[in-house]
């Protein structure tokens, strides 16, 4: 398996996920941040657009990171995905992708300062999406209650960046739960990983 990654990116989330699994890997560097740091054989099969992470795992090609850890969660099990038929599976679906449709534009909103239109945005506005992701998180300690999951990887993750960035309000059940992800052993290798000279 090889996941095509570059440091301080959406990268750090699906090896959060892989170490969750356990599952061995390699990292294929691609260095966004140089003109031909995309010339990475494999890379562009991978990866449509051209952006990091992309995965490729026998002859799967996978990209984007809800996207990916969706597939390492359903392919490779371990407890981290409902299963397709489970009860609980709509709502850890609607989590799995409230980062990138909800709360990655609320965070372009609230760092442009830009004006909103809530009837108009998919995500709302940046308020709105921390009043839901607050309520989501009201059964806790995690997105389905007492069970850990690849939502918790994606929101989780997106809520830690959202404080690294000074952005993510006084919000006691917000800032715990991001304690929760950030004690988890397999983030906290992610995490080294992305620091790694």
């Amino acid at each position: 398996m090889k996941l095509y990654w570059c440091p301080q990116t959406r990268s750090s989330r699906v090896v959060w996920m892989l170490e969750e699994l356990g599952l061995d890997y390699e990292r294929m560097t691609v260095d966004l941040r140089e003109p031909d740091g995309r010339n990475v054989p494999g890379f562009a099969q991978a990866s449509p657009m051209g952006k990091v992470p992309a995965l490729e795992d026998g002859a799967v090609r996978v990209a984007d990171s809800a996207a990916i850890c969706l597939y390492l969660a359903d392919r490779y099990g371990d407890g981290l995905a409902p299963a397709v038929d489970a009860a609980e599976r709509g709502r850890f679906l609607y989590w799995m992708f409230f980062s990138p449709s909800t709360m990655e534009p609320a965070m372009a909103e609230k760092m442009g300062r830009w004006q909103t239109n809530t009837g108009a945005y998919g995500w709302g506005d940046f308020d709105r999406m921390m009043t839901t992701l607050e309520g989501g998180l009201a059964p806790g300690p995690w997105l389905l209650g007492e069970r850990f999951s690849a939502a918790d990887v994606m929101v989780g993750s997106t809520a830690a960046f959202m404080r690294m960035f000074d952005i993510l309000p006084a919000s006691a059940s917000v800032n715990g739960y991001v304690d929760r992800c950030l004690a988890r052993p397999a983030y906290q290798k992610a995490l080294a990983l992305d620091r790694a000279p």
